[in-house]
């Protein structure tokens, strides 16, 4: 391999491009990579590339970045929750493929996805779309196509490794029975290494795929396999749509609702490989393909895969001590409360266990998500937060029903409902949407707590 070629990586601050860059140093590359954030980069070989700070949509800096360069790997896409991506994909690439035509880039290579033929959901049909338009640049051009990357970061892996993690139970749509060639990402960058090195008359896809051929479900059984979790139960129903699927995935785990959508939409389709051309040009990597659970153990060597149970367990105690002593101390059936003047807007008795269980039971599940996907110092920050709020909630209990002390009870009630808005600021932090959603809403129950109580008080002097 001459090491004087010099290749362009875009999306180098994404999981694949991360990757890829490192592999290409070390295969003798020179390396340039445009971003729009370049102190952004991996600072462990942040210093051994020429970064060019730009965007891609934007001809000059096209211009700039690829002068000069003799492969050039395409790793961008619109994936942002935005909307009319697939307009923004086709503009990019029709610009990216043009600028590389005119700067006489030697190869494009293209990380797409597997897909049957047919309709296909947006995200894939872009994805398609985009390697069809450098495919016909007149640049040299390699699409490989993958199903779910398995790696440490992948959204598609990351979207798995939480639902699998955080669900002993899924009622799930029909369509996770289709069936899915995932792939290990240290494979997926092997091929993308050594695309570069095709001979110059080859423009066309490749499937790219692992040995073996699973269902979503199968996916979410094995990886629990795979790192000692009890066997996940799952079922299917035919009405969750993909587009709530991908609001679901995004409350129940950190991948936002804007990246989860479109993965949960290209789901419908099965992701098989149909060939292995490739590795006519391409030897497989030593030792063969990664299977699933081999891969899964690469993927989470450096990961914490018990810190969803173990913050489960420390929000479950904290929360559930305060239940247990706030049902003990409130008495609403006592002579002095039953001898209150209450505002008639006050909600019926029955509607207080049912609301405050549901805020428990959310507050936990919440809580447990900031715990665990927080860094560590934020983490046990709100854990202090956490107990402290829960001092409050309980202590409210014994003010108003035992002391007998509704003012008092205010006061303690107002700084329930900034301790918890101060919690969902905290949550806010960590990158799902479900705590900041739970957190809030208790909040907002604490706040109309603060008003009853002082309703109550002002009535009865």
């Amino acid at each position: 391999m001459n090491s004087s070629r010099l290749a362009l990586v875009t999306g180098a601050t994404g999981h694949v491009g991360g990757r890829l860059v490192p592999a290409l140093l070390d295969a003798g590359f020179r390396v340039r990579v445009l971003s729009r954030h370049p102190d952004s980069l991996a600072s462990a070989w942040a210093e051994r590339v020429e970064a060019v700070e730009g965007d891609a949509s934007e001809p000059a800096d096209l211009a700039k970045s690829l002068a000069d360069v003799d492969v050039a790997y395409y790793l961008l896409h619109s994936m942002d929750g935005e909307g009319d991506f697939e307009e923004r994909d086709r503009e990019m690439a029709s610009r990216f493929a043009s600028a590389a035509k005119k700067s006489g880039v030697d190869r494009m290579v293209y990380l797409s996805g597997l897909h049957p033929s047919g309709e296909l959901s947006p995200h894939l049909a872009s994805r398609v779309e985009v390697g069809k338009i450098l495919l016909d640049s007149g640049v040299p051009t390699a699409v490989l196509q993958a199903g779910t990357v398995i790696g440490e970061g992948s959204a598609s892996f990351e979207m798995l490794r939480h639902l699998s993690e955080r669900l002993p139970l899924v009622i799930a749509p029909r369509w996770l029975k289709s069936k899915i060639q995932p792939i290990c990402d240290d494979d997926v960058i092997h091929y993308l290494v050594g695309a570069a090195d095709l001979p110059q008359e080859v423009n066309r896809a490749f499937d790219i795929a692992g040995p073996d051929v699973l269902t979503y479900a199968d996916m979410m059984r094995r990886y629990a396999s795979a790192i000692g979790l009890p066997k996940r139960r799952i079922a299917t129903v035919p009405v969750l749509t993909p587009n709530l699927a991908g609001h679901w995935v995004g409350l129940v785990t950190p991948v936002s609702a804007g990246v989860a959508k479109p993965l949960a939409g290209s789901l419908v389709h099965d992701a098989v490989a149909s060939e292995n051309d490739i590795d006519e040009y391409v030897s497989p990597p030593e030792g063969g393909l990664a299977g699933f659970e081999e891969s899964v153990h690469r993927a989470t060597k450096d990961v914490d895969t018990r810190a969803w149970s173990r913050s489960v367990k420390t929000s479950a105690a904290i929360v559930g001590v305060t239940a247990l002593v706030g049902s003990l101390l409130t008495d609403p059936n006592s002579r002095w409360y039953k001898s209150l003047d209450l505002p008639p807007w006050q909600p019926p008795a029955w509607a207080f266990p049912v609301v405050w269980s549901a805020l428990y039971a959310g507050t936990t599940v919440a809580s447990a998500a900031a715990i665990a996907e927080l860094p560590e110092p934020q983490a046990n920050s709100f854990k202090t937060a956490l107990v402290a709020n829960m001092v409050l909630n309980a202590g409210w209990s014994g003010v108003f029903f035992r002391a007998h002390r509704p003012v008092a009870a205010t006061v303690v009630a107002g700084a329930l409902a900034a301790s918890s808005a101060d919690l969902a600021r905290r949550a806010g932090a960590s990158p799902g949407t479900l705590r900041k959603l739970t957190l809030g809403s208790y909040a907002a129950w604490c706040t109309f707590a603060t008003a009853l109580s002082g309703e109550i008080a002002r009535r009865n002097h």
